[in-house]
């Protein structure tokens, strides 16, 4: 089971591809900007 991150957490190292196909690396590639990222699990 993945554990539930807080407001204090600091994010975990994590690769994703961007929609546009660009491979962006977390949290490095948005350090000191503030920033949501959403999970969707879509149904197509």
């Amino acid at each position: 089971m993945a554990k539930q991150l807080n407001m204090s957490d600091l994010f975990p190292e994590y690769v994703v591809q961007t929609v546009d196909g660009r491979t962006l690396s977390l949290p490095q590639d948005l350090s000191g900007e503030y920033s949501v990222l959403i999970f969707y699990r879509g149904g197509w």
